[in-house]
């Protein structure tokens, strides 16, 4: 899992499948389909972290999920990044940049929502320890989240 990383990637937040939210209470950024096939084909699936970015923000915490999607019978990966944050809006349409520093888990069922989102949240614990290690806070202040002005204009 190890052998990409760090991971840099950018790309336009779409609307997922509207269940982080809703189901879960943790909300998830997607990425269009382009993005995800940008990705290496041999990432392993599971629970990754690292350092997100909305636009030209402030750079968070993340947690991001790389997985099949059984909804499109296994031929769609989803990249899903939740980030360590609270936003007060949506930012669907926004440029997203993301950092992936480490690994966390496979992928692996739940028998149900509770042992997910516990899950879940043992995933958040972890990757803000890790976060706090110099060698994954390095990237924090990567030049890679500096967009210039003018790029932000062309995706608009």
């Amino acid at each position: 899992a190890m052998r990409h990383l760090p991971y840099f990637c950018r790309g336009e937040v779409v609307k997922g499948f509207g269940r982080g939210s809703k189901e879960l209470g943790i909300p998830t950024a997607n990425f269009s389909e382009q993005v995800v096939e940008s990705f290496p084909s041999d990432i392993s699936t599971g629970i990754y972290y690292g350092w997100a970015c909305v636009g030209n923000g402030d750079v968070h915490k993340m947690v991001l999920s790389i997985g099949w999607n059984p909804f499109y019978k296994n031929i769609k990966k989803s990249v899903e990044t939740h980030i360590i944050h609270t936003f007060k809006e949506d930012f669907y349409g926004e440029i997203l940049s993301i950092v992936i520093t480490g690994y966390i888990r496979p992928e692996k069922n739940f028998d149900s929502l509770e042992a997910l989102i516990s899950a879940i949240q043992e995933d958040i614990e972890e990757a803000k320890r890790q976060l706090d290690l110099p060698e994954h806070l390095k990237l924090k202040e990567d030049n890679f989240f500096h967009l210039p002005e003018r790029k932000m204009l062309n995706n608009h």
